[in-house]
């Protein structure tokens, strides 16, 4: 095949190239189905006249609708849930069609339902002020003052919240994005305790008898339980350059291959999640961080001894290698870390495609060795010496060769993005990071 594996056949179908587009990506669609179903419900609501009947009934609806919006999304988020839907899907045996296996495989972009939930369940709250409001307008003495001023400061934080994740925003402010989400998330949830206390005594109910009391004590036990296996740990640090370091860790349970860790240098500072690098047979586990930013920079360049660890291990992207039957993994820096466990576990034969600057000066000979000796006939690219490939040609080339079912991606986002595209452009299954936060 080759020259550029023929021009990547053709440009694949046309149809193809339109459905597979990451705009349409699964997480989005996702997100415009979680729309569709709330569209779906104000209009039959509208069209009975129960939105704007003005009574503690159509109140207590609107609330409802804005409670299961707000606890899907939070709830999907939780790191136990995120396990256990990757556990789920990895239930599928390899000897199923191909096409249930890649539709499966998306699971990771179960973000869209996070983000779609949590935008409509923020307007439904704005709609359960405005009816509040308009109540007290004609005279009604439900909700109370009390209600109706925590009511309207949740509207304000949880619109910044929605504003400040915004990708654009979200890209370039991203430790602001950060802390927003994490003190005003912790306001808006003692301002929903205190707001759910005020309405059930305006309206003369029994709080134990809401069900918003009994959703509020499942999403606080979920927001509340990364933070309460928050730990501090020792760490070992080689530095085989002034652009890597590999990190290593001795503590509990070996984590299994796939999966991350968030750590940070504060207790509730700027958290970064980074790939577990397990070796069959050791204990511990590794993490390669490359400079990719401030807070890297600062890690590479003044290493810690000890770094703090919050919540539990969790599924990532790579998880899902065992749908299939043999995989090309490409890769390009530090993007090798969440690859190499799987390769050193050989759970699924498969290929690999490394892409980076002076391997072996970047990173060390040994991590280059390892690499070698655990995966046929390994491709690594030194683009110092070679120039940048094209990721996609050598990917499609690299499936047609060893007859791999699938191609997973760790790169920078609009590296991965091109190449899944490509890739399912042509009816591969293909998968990468979405970059959802």
């Amino acid at each position: 095949m080759t020259t550029e594996a023929t021009n990547l056949e053709s440009r694949a179908l046309n149809w193809r190239r339109v459905t597979r587009h990451p705009a349409l990506m699964e997480y989005r669609r996702l997100a415009l189905l979680v729309a569709l179903v709330n569209l779906g419900v104000f209009a039959m609501g509208l069209r009975e006249g129960r939105w704007l009947s003005g009574n503690e009934y159509a109140l207590s609806l609107i609330a409802d609708m804005a409670l299961i919006n707000l606890s899907i999304g939070i709830l999907i988020r939780q790191q136990r849930v995120v396990n256990a839907l990757f556990w789920l899907a990895t239930r599928v045996p390899t000897s199923w069609p191909l096409w249930i296996r890649w539709g499966v495989g998306k699971v990771f972009h179960f973000g869209g339902l996070h983000s779609g939930c949590t935008v409509a369940g923020t307007i439904w709250f704005g709609f359960l002020l405005f009816g509040m409001v308009s109540n007290r307008v004609v005279g009604a003495s439900i909700p109370s003052d009390l209600t109706l001023g925590l009511s309207a400061t949740m509207v304000v934080l949880m619109t910044i919240m929605v504003i400040s994740a915004l990708g654009p925003i979200r890209a370039r402010f991203h430790n602001a994005f950060e802390k927003i989400h994490r003190f005003a998330g912790w306001t808006v949830l003692a301002l929903f305790w205190a707001q759910t206390i005020s309405i059930t005594h305006d309206m003369g109910g029994e709080l134990l008898q809401s069900p918003a009391f009994w959703m509020l004590c499942l999403i606080t036990l979920s927001i509340l339980s990364p933070w309460l296996t928050l730990k501090r740990v020792s760490v070992e640090i080689e530095k085989p350059s002034n652009h890597a370091v590999i990190v290593r860790f001795n503590y509990g349970d070996t984590p299994f291959p796939g999966s991350s860790n968030a750590i940070s240098h504060t207790p509730f500072g700027e958290y970064h999640s980074f790939a577990n690098i397990p070796a069959p047979d050791e204990s511990g586990y590794r993490l390669a961080i490359s400079r990719a930013g401030d807070w890297t920079g600062r890690f590479i360049d003044t290493p810690p001894d000890k770094v703090w660890v919050k919540g539990i291990t969790t599924s990532g992207v790579a998880r899902i290698e065992i749908l299939f039957k043999k995989v090309v993994y490409v890769g390009t820096g530090s993007g090798i870390g969440p690859i190499l466990p799987h390769l050193l576990a050989g759970d699924v034969p498969n290929r690999l495609i490394w892409s980076t600057r002076s391997p072996r000066k970047t990173y060390g000979d040994a991590l280059v060795d390892e690499i070698e000796a655990n995966t046929e006939g390994p491709l690594i690219w030194d683009t110092d010496a070679q120039g940048k490939p094209n990721l996609s040609a050598l990917a499609l080339q690299a499936v047609r060769d060893s007859g791999a079912e699938a191609v997973i991606v760790i790169s920078n986002q609009k590296l991965t993005r091109k190449v899944v595209h490509d890739m399912e452009s042509l009816g591969i299954p293909a998968y990468g990071a979405i970059w959802d936060s």
